[in-house]
């Protein structure tokens, strides 16, 4: 008997590349990019799933670009909205059990605890609006589903706070960071860890929170990335970093204060425990430090 198929949708993108890496071997996977299968494009998507017959699928698809979707509305509408629920919707009629990704966004940052999945979204930006009405039609759907929160993912790769920092602390002796936002980073691998257990576990339904272990404010995670990457060689010349306020750094879309997530409830239902986010970054910094050797 061949072993369950699993569909990663979105496999161009960094969670999607980290599932790739991290596949249970009990599962056989099939990764997809958006070259490869649109997920807004609905007969496509149809096709892919009528041709693949995944019994599982991971939707690591998302517009993610939080500043530009405040001009490019429509398209993260179509990618982080609709196309969950058609995702969903195709999941139902065929059985698929179906983990999607959503974003600690949905919520506004006036809080002052880590938030539990039982507290009511409140975003304040296209973003976190759009990523809300994704993760509420999958909720609604009827599919087998888990939906995963997350906070400040990053990879070796793709686009992320991580690698924007190392690419301008090579260049400049100092980078001004903002130390009023405080949040939870997550490594790509983390996330996709967590992904492979929802997707496999047929009790897990509803909402879900994971992040690292700890919260900290982007400056420190800026002076961490600095102290990391200098002990093992990635940076070789001495980095100041500047700590700024949120107003001294104005962007198009505003950023929730405080945007940590309680993963307690994930780790009691999965018998997981949380790795502590410095560990997660040296290594990150290690998988970054080796594609460059």
């Amino acid at each position: 008997m061949s072993h369950p198929l699993a569909l990663v949708l979105g496999a161009g993108g960094q969670l999607g590349q980290a599932c790739l890496a991290v596949v249970p071997p009990q599962l056989r996977v099939q990764g997809l990019t958006r070259a490869q299968c649109d997920v807004t494009d609905h007969e496509a998507l149809r096709d892919c799933l009528q041709r693949l017959s995944p019994q599982m699928v991971i939707n690591a698809a998302a517009y993610t670009a939080v500043d530009a979707a405040e001009e490019d509305r429509h398209r993260a509408q179509v990618l982080n909205a609709e196309a969950p629920k058609h995702l969903a919707t195709l999941c139902t009629e065929r059985g698929i059990r179906l983990v999607h990704v959503s974003t600690d966004f949905v919520f506004d940052g006036a809080a002052t605890t880590p938030y539990l999945t039982t507290e009511t979204p409140a975003p304040i930006g296209v973003y976190g609006k759009t990523k809300l009405q994704g993760e509420q039609a999958v909720l609604a759907s009827g599919a087998a589903h888990a939906v995963v929160r997350t906070s400040w993912v990053y990879a070796p790769q793709g686009k992320n706070f991580m690698l924007t920092m190392l690419r301008l602390m090579g260049e400049r002796g100092a980078v001004s960071v903002v130390s009023d936002q405080v949040g939870a980073p997550t490594a790509a691998s983390s996330l996709a860890h967590i992904c492979w257990l929802l997707a496999q576990n047929a009790e897990a339904q509803g909402l879900f929170h994971w992040s690292d272990e700890g919260e900290i404010s982007w400056y420190e995670f800026a002076c961490a990335i600095r102290d990391e990457a200098t002990a093992i060689g990635l940076l070789t010349t001495p980095v100041t970093v500047e700590p700024i306020t949120t107003s001294a750094f104005p962007t198009a879309a505003k950023r929730p204060a405080y945007s940590v997530l309680n993963a307690k409830q994930t780790c009691n239902r999965l018998g997981v425990a949380q790795r502590p986010w410095r560990d997660a970054l040296r290594d990150t910094l290690q998988a970054v430090e080796a594609r460059e050797s």
